[in-house]
């Protein structure tokens, strides 16, 4: 094989290559803490205040696997690669790479940078996160991202080597995962010595927090806020305000409230049906960004229907993504025909994909006997649109005499709930965050998977299986493409999921706030915030 030498400013045919957020006990601080502040306040001279929808998980990185902890972590802890707005692999804590064979892969470090605690930052930090993350006692539901790893080695202070089991061509893109985030090693020994008291995973980390990013963790206050303060030591360019305070405001009329009266400088998420008070509103704004987000309704294959593949598939047929999008996303998105959003690399558009079919939807369940209907139940999180996607599916599968009960859970139980398999029917999403197919489709069906990692759907199919295996090992790209062709055609017709949109990411912001964007993986960008007041 000629080897290659890829330096990270020449990463744009990396990126075509590679292209394209679950629980852990936790408390907040116990030490240090400053008071909440009250609505309109702020603690210091240029405080960004955020309101969001739900609360964060965990703020280890290897804790949590959902969106909101992502957001949050993304702004404490760093990666060896990032990926801008356009997927492409841009420099992180690596400032270059080099694949030495088809299974080895060196990064050369950046130097002269520091973790929070004054830690220096060296290949062995490397090695001690990701010996962590694929430890089975730490269990973290993203050691699937990197289980390809054979051997963290260290070769010096700033040059580090990942060796593979086999050939696995989106390493890169895994390593700018915010799931390959490097926290501090020493807090990493603190928490492993916790463990062996008896604590859970995280016990200090959550307490912590401590990486090299821009922002430096000050206070988690359970079920109400987290509080983050400029890293004045930061060894990049500094953040431009003094301090992050993200308050969790469950609803979304509370929300807009705050945001117009400016308690909130951004608000996360904006439904799509709230733009038309944003535009008659003076002083705010909306900010929109394209996602590599599938929002999807799955189907749990071991509950007693759902584990009959023309009972998935005659819900499937009865369900509109048309009407969903138009009908609840206001056309903020595209349809879904596959779990791929177009952006990501092994995406289709000629793939199968269950089109609404009322007819045949009956008769698949006159088939198996089941005419007369069923009474399931459908899980949804706190979240307006997905709770509207339970009222469309409720009202979608009358004509098939399907009744439908609603349960409403908040995000961190019904994460928590899904994982353990308890629920029926449930509507979900998923962000293929490293831009390649194998995340999006490896974590979500692959059988290893069950649970926490992503495969909700408790989906055990031996096709699937194999299949996901040979495209994550193969070099070949074209071969690699006709795979995950044959995959998601294979999810269509067993029906494991039905994709519903590719949704855009809305949130609202004040006029005063510039320089704020999203990522395509939906993480907030607050490094060039500036506040205008």
């Amino acid at each position: 094989m000629k080897l290659k030498n890829v330096r990270l400013i020449h990463l744009m045919c990396v990126a075509l290559f590679s292209f394209v957020f679950a629980a852990c006990s936790s408390e907040p601080t116990d030490s240090g803490q400053v008071g909440q502040p009250e609505q309109g306040e702020s603690t210091t001279e240029k405080e960004l205040r955020i309101s969001m929808l739900s609360e964060i998980v965990s703020l280890d990185v290897h804790g949590a696997n959902d969106t909101y902890s992502s957001n949050m972590t993304s702004q404490i802890y760093e990666t060896l690669l990032n990926h801008d707005e356009d997927l492409a692999l841009t420099p992180g804590l690596a400032k270059s790479y080099e694949q030495i064979d088809e299974t080895t892969w060196e990064f050369q470090l950046e130097k002269d940078v520091k973790f929070h605690d004054g830690t220096p930052f060296t290949a062995e930090a490397v090695k001690a996160n990701f010996d962590r993350v694929l430890d089975p006692a730490v269990a973290s539901q993203r050691a699937f991202l990197f289980t390809m790893i054979d051997e963290v080695e260290v070769i010096d202070d700033h040059t580090v080597r990942f060796h593979t089991e086999y050939p696995f061509a989106p390493l890169p893109s895994h390593l700018a995962h915010t799931g390959a985030a490097i926290m501090s090693p020493k807090m990493i020994a603190e928490d492993y010595e916790e463990m062996a008291k008896g604590k859970d995973p995280g016990f200090v980390i959550n307490k912590q927090a401590i990486g090299t990013g821009m922002f430096k963790f000050d206070e988690w206050k359970r079920g109400e806020s987290v509080r983050l303060v400029k890293n004045n030591d930061y060894w990049g360019e500094p953040a431009k305000v003094d301090s992050v305070f993200v308050r969790v405001v469950s609803e979304g009329g509370t929300r807009m409230a705050e945001l117009q009266t400016g308690d909130a400088h951004i608000i996360d998420p904006l439904s799509p049906n709230e733009l038309v008070q944003i535009e008659a509103t003076d002083g705010v704004h909306s900010d929109s960004q394209e996602s590599v987000m599938i929002m999807y309704v799955g189907f749990n294959t071991q509950h007693e229907y759902l584990s009959n593949k023309n009972v998935r598939k005659a819900i499937s047929l009865a369900l509109d993504r048309n009407e969903v999008l138009k009908g609840i996303y206001d056309e903020v998105g595209i349809e879904a025909r596959s779990p791929l959003a177009p952006k990501v690399f092994g995406y289709d558009p000629s793939v199968a994909s269950n089109e609404q079919n009322i007819e045949e939807a009956k008769q698949l369940l006159a088939q198996e006997g089941l005419a007369d209907g069923f009474d399931i139940v459908f899980h949804t999180s706190n979240e307006k649109e997905r709770q509207d996607i339970a009222t469309y599916v409720q009202s979608a599968l009358e004509p098939l005499n399907i009744n439908v009960k609603i349960e409403v859970q908040e995000w961190a139980s019904f994460l928590e709930f899904t994982a353990e398999g308890e629920q029926e029917m449930f509507v979900l999403s998923w962000a293929t965050v490293t831009g390649d197919a194998d995340y999006g489709l490896y974590a979500l069906f692959h059988s290893d998977n069950h649970g926490t990692t992503g495969n909700r759907t408790f989906t055990t199919d031996e096709r699937l299986d194999e299949k996901l295996d040979q495209a994550r090992k193969s070099t070949d790209s074209d071969e690699r493409l006709a795979l995950y062709k044959d995959i998601q055609n294979i999810i269509a017709e067993e029906a494991y999921i039905q994709p519903l949109v590719h949704q855009n990411y809305l949130v609202g912001i004040r006029d005063e706030v510039e320089g704020f964007w999203q990522h395509p993986t939906r993480r907030m960008m607050l490094g060039d915030v500036v506040i205008n007041e």
